[in-house]
């Protein structure tokens, strides 16, 4: 598979390709399935329909990998959080984290409830391409911890930054427990069939440079050593969102590191280039224009080369109403640019 070779530095025919969203609003076909399904948290649920979803950008798109169509909140609804998607606010879930007594009361096997996901893996597995891999993911557990404290999502962080820095002790037990179940998941999913996974820590930036260290970072970094110790051969990519300033302390046993659109591709490459294999990092909104497209692209390709080392992806994700005639010639583009 072109895209884990690239995940462990080897050769391949050109630099390979794929889009965090890619399978989303932007496409119609996405529409139509996910208004068959009634509701998001319904298709997530559905192993048919999330697989037909998560195979659709790998045909419409020719991306070089599928990633698991799913959402990260699974596993604190799991964990016994009653979850609502509302129209216009996101993801809502009820009851927020307050106290210890409140993360112990937490369920700890979420891992277990989530057959519903590890149905769809061997869906997808079984139909998609022998060539193209499938990407299993989690969210970090600082991310999910800010989600189940704030209930919601937040532009100010202030209920889960209390938190930080009045009950540290109640924060970790909740990363703690998160990290558990985040380590059960991935491996099942591994075991379901997903070729690499990804960790995304939507949140980081929300948290000053020691703060990440120890609340985020730290967690990440034990929950890939874990995998990387069980499976050597599944790439591990770590995707810290908004962490520029922070790339000197970068450490870790993992494959690939995913740089955002903030964080330049040249600082990127100069901090960390030589230990992992980059991925990223066009800006989202460039696919509305062609030729803001083709230079971005150019300008990516221009700092990594049409070499290994490199994975071409957005620094964000798919945004709902981007032309779908323009992902394709950013799949085309890219794959055409870094022929060798």
């Amino acid at each position: 598979m072109i895209f884990v070779d690239a995940c462990f530095r080897k050769k391949t025919p050109y630099t390979p390709i794929w889009m965090m969203r890619q399978a989303g609003r932007y496409l119609p076909e996405y529409m139509e399935v996910r208004n068959r399904a009634g509701d998001f948290l319904s298709l997530c649920k559905d192993p048919e329909l999330a697989a037909q979803v998560t195979l659709q950008p790998v045909e419409i798109l020719d991306v070089d990998a599928a990633i698991l169509f799913s959402d990260i909140l699974v596993i604190p609804m799991e964990m016994g959080m009653e979850l609502h998607f509302q129209k216009g606010e996101g993801p809502l879930l009820e009851r927020p984290i307050r106290s210890l007594d409140d993360v112990e009361a937490l369920y700890d096997y979420p891992e277990e409830r989530l057959g519903y996901v590890y149905e769809t893996i061997g869906i997808v597995r079984e139909r998609l391409p022998k060539e193209k891999a499938l990407i299993g993911f989690s969210g970090a557990p600082w991310t999910l911890a800010t989600y189940m404290v704030e209930g919601s999502g937040s532009k100010t962080y202030a209920a889960i930054k209390k938190m930080v820095y009045t009950e540290p002790e109640v924060l970790h037990a909740l990363l703690i427990k998160l990290s558990e179940a985040i380590k059960a998941y991935l491996l099942k999913q591994i075991e379901a069939g997903v070729n690499a996974v990804q960790i995304f820590d939507s949140w980081a930036s929300a948290l000053e440079r020691e703060a990440f260290f120890e609340f985020s970072w730290s967690y990440m970094v034990e929950i890939a050593q874990f995998l990387k110790e069980r499976h050597p051969e599944i790439p591990v990519i770590l995707f810290p969102k908004g962490i520029a300033g922070y790339l000197d302390g970068i450490y870790g046993q993992f494959d690939v590191f995913g740089v955002d659109w903030g964080t330049p591709m040249e600082l990127a490459k100069r901090e960390l280039g030589e230990r992992y294999v980059l991925q990223g990092n066009m800006e989202p909104a460039r696919l509305y224009d062609r030729e803001a497209t083709k230079k971005g692209v150019e300008e990516i390709i221009e700092v990594m080369g049409a070499r290994e080392g490199h994975i071409f992806n957005l620094g964000h994700g798919m945004l709902p109403d981007l032309p779908v005639e323009n992902a394709k010639y950013l799949v085309e583009l890219v794959h055409d640019l870094t022929r060798r």
